[in-house]
């Protein structure tokens, strides 16, 4: 276990909200917390360095140690099921999809908490469906194949003192269409099932054999099946029916039964799944919602660690805006919890304001690299940094980014966890010309540049983006981004598009920004759903027929594939992802034309950015070109176009780029009819909107890295300054000498 770890409730408040922080210590000695500051985040000895200023809280002090422990995977439940105490005779039945029956022990329908009164139908070692109630176990002969449908039973006869389990195959394919089916005699206490009842799940002093697989109307009648009542007519009367085709978008199970017998889902397994019935005319679970009643579950879903609260902080008024971190202190071991503090709600202090991606920090909260390993660790101690890995540490609850155990890509994210990714001093790779940031610590440099620059600004994450809508960023004469912008709701895009459209001022100081779309649960704040759809470098590709978000029902993806591609909000969009390496950008003709003296005045350079503690350059890793076809405004001017970019791959190649699939059609045509040369590129764009308003956009991922170099005194340094120093001009002239 990590010794010391914990999270906050929220990663964002303003004064006079509450955050609760929840700790859990291996020590057997009290722990200390304080409030910190945090203006820089980068490890790397020839940066910054780790930067906080201690700040007085009212939490700072003691508070004893105890271990709180995670549990991973998803169930449903029925607390209270004690209609089902009175059955005689009985079947339990349901239809599954599952993912990983040679596993272990996984229960799919199981009931009561107690050994002598407990009862399961599942999966065993070897993938053989088993029945079990009390010390009696049987299973069928024949295994379950991965990713089939299949229906299962399980039945009481208390006249013939009869149980049964059955399996009837769906498909064809690899298995023989006829139902398996075993029958033992057996005498039953007179409580036949007791609560709880649990789907994907059993109670062993714990929560345990969780199940992998799709789950689709569980049912319950008050008699015994026998073969040839199988497969069962969906409008059948039943005891208990729960049909998970309904509250899709609630972590509720609804019972269509006579009694009502509703439950709960548990560490929010993936809804809006296609079921056994599926038939591929719709691909939307709205317009056929019988099609999409499967349930798909996991033994790593994580939801909520539901850890107890160890200490509260009250946001005083008087606290100034900007990102902080409650620091625990145990023995010689310390983690510091992030969090962004808002300004009051209506009374920023500041024209400047900075939107945090916290969205994007929880799409990739624990993102288990692939190329982690020794090499990371090595670093992490010559550097001092930030020591724990995802890799090594699973049970926190992988990131969108990885797979879950069965191989289907993580759909949900939540807040509600430890994040190791998103800790002071934690990097992401090991970059042999650079810090190797990404997210929250590639975002400090660009905080820590604005603190050497003594610009007065405030911070806002994007979930008071989505939250408040163009009304947050109205008061601010200009809004930057941070380094990657990259999952946004429709209510973000609007607001930024509304704030820019009535004058505001935007700068992308970013790459791959404004890319993929994701929904928030109605329920559950602090989770983000993502659906990788057709299209897009993707971690992962969801299965046919999901491409739907649960949350909100809408079409998931790309947010071009939704015809908004990120051209339309900042001028440039996604066009090629490479290693972490990071060239220069070239500046153009019209850079030098006296219109733009304001931009580059000071600057003699021809060549911008290459240099930089990302990559080691301003222009790399993932890059934005303009394109008027895709939205670029008629009005844009392109300043600086990046080059340098290898495609040529040998194997261990630093610098290796490629095309995004969206613009890749053949092997010999692209979308925009460029070639792939011509379409690697970072473009750095200025133009003006209605209202006065302007953007200014960089499209690289790595710009910020070469802020802090050479003591701040570089001209990417002097670029941001002069163009954030002309944005916040109340009457800025952008297209005249001064």
């Amino acid at each position: 276990m990590i010794p010391l770890i914990g999270y906050v409730n929220k990663l964002s408040g303003r004064p006079g909200d509450t955050l609760q922080f929840k700790v859990s210590s291996t020590f057997n000695v009290p722990f200390q917390a304080s409030l910190v500051r945090i203006r820089c985040s980068d490890p790397n000895p020839s940066g910054p360095g780790i930067r906080e200023k201690s700040v007085d809280a009212s939490f700072t002090g003691q508070y004893p140690s105890r271990i709180q422990k995670i549990h991973l995977g998803s169930y449903g439940i029925i607390d209270s099921a004690r209609p089902l105490e009175n059955l005689n005779s009985f079947t339990m039945s349901t239809t599954i999809w599952a993912t990983t029956p040679k596993k272990g022990r996984q229960a799919i329908i199981a009931w009561g908490d107690q050994k002598s009164n407990c009862g399961v139908i599942g999966i065993e070692k070897d993938g053989l469906l088993f029945g079990e109630i009390g010390e009696t176990h049987f299973n069928l002969s024949k295994p379950l194949h991965s990713r089939h449908w299949y229906t299962i039973w399980m039945a009481y006869d208390s006249l013939e003192r009869t149980l049964s389990l059955g399996c009837l195959p769906l498909s064809a394919k690899h298995t023989e269409p006829t139902a398996i089916i075993k029958k033992i005699t057996l005498e039953m206490s007179s409580q036949r099932i007791a609560a709880p009842l649990f789907f994907g799940a059993e109670s062993r002093d714990c929560i345990c054999s969780h199940f992998n697989g799709k789950i689709e109307r569980p049912r319950i009648h008050n008699f015994a099946l026998g073969k040839e009542d199988f497969p069962i007519d969906k409008n059948e009367r039943c005891f208990a029916d729960w049909d998970f085709s309904k509250g899709i978008s609630s972590t509720r199970i609804m019972d269509n039964g006579t009694h009502r017998l509703n439950g709960r889902l548990v560490n929010l397994p993936a809804r809006a799944m296609t079921g056994s019935n599926w038939t591929a005319k719709e691909m939307c679970w709205r317009h056929a919602p019988e099609q999409y009643g499967a349930i798909h579950f996991h033994d790593d879903d994580l939801h909520d660690c539901d850890w107890e609260t160890d200490f509260s902080f009250l946001i005083p008024d008087d606290l100034s805006s900007g990102l902080y971190g409650a620091k625990l202190k145990c023995k010689d071991v310390e983690d510091i919890i992030p969090f962004v503090i808002c300004p009051p709600k209506g009374k920023n202090v500041a024209n400047l304001c900075l939107v945090i991606p916290t969205f994007t920090y929880v799409i990739y909260a624990n993102h288990a690299r692939p190329e982690f390993g020794d090499p990371w660790r090595k670093r992490a101690k010559d550097w001092d940094a930030y020591p724990w890995n995802p890799g090594d540490y699973p049970e926190y609850g992988l990131s969108t980014y990885n797979f879950h155990s069965d191989g289907s890509g993580i759909c949900h994210s939540s807040a509600l966890r430890p994040i190791l990714t998103m800790r002071p001093g934690y990097f992401t790779i090991v970059d042999q010309n650079g810090s190797g940031l990404r997210h929250l610590q590639a975002d400090t440099h660009l905080i820590d540049w604005l603190e050497e620059q003594d610009f007065s600004y405030d911070l806002i994450s994007d979930q008071e983006v989505h939250e408040e809508g163009q009304l947050v960023l109205e008061p601010y004469r200009t809004v930057l981004t941070a380094t990657h912008p990259e999952y946004h709701t429709k209510e973000t895009l609007d607001a930024i598009q509304a704030y820019q459209d009535g004058g505001g001022r935007f700068v992308y100081l970013g790459g791959n920004g404004f890319y993929w779309k994701v929904a928030m649960h109605s329920e559950e704040k602090s989770v983000i759903e993502i659906r990788r759809g057709e299209g897009g470098i993707r971690a992962w590709a969801a299965e046919p027929g999901e491409y739907y978000n649960a949350f909100d029902g809408e079409y998931g993806g790309l947010w071009r594939r939704n015809g908004r591609p990120p051209q339309q909000i900042v001028g440039v969009g996604f066009s090629a992802q490479g290693t972490f390496f990071g060239s220069y950008y070239q500046r153009l003709e019209a850079s030098f034309e006296s219109r733009f003296y304001w931009a580059f005045k000071g600057i003699d350079d021809e060549k911008l950015g290459d240099f930089g503690l990302s990559g080691g350059g301003a222009a790399g890793f993932e890059l934005d070109r303009a394109d008027v076809r895709l939205g670029t405004s008629e009005k844009a001017v392109v300043l600086a176009r990046s080059e340098g970019h290898s495609r040529d791959y040998t194997g261990d190649a630093e610098d290796f780029f490629v095309l995004v699939p969206e613009e890749q059609l053949t092997h010999m045509g692209t979308w925009p009819g460029d070639s792939i040369e011509n379409l690697i590129r970072a473009d750095m764009v200025f133009y003006q909107t209605a209202n006065g308003g302007a953007v200014f956009s960089i499209g690289s991922i790595t710009f910020c890295g070469s802020l802090p170099c050479n003591d701040y005194n570089n001209n990417i340094s002097k670029l941001l300054c002069n163009v954030i120093e002309r944005f916040l001009d109340p009457n800025p002239d952008f297209g005249k000498e001064v």
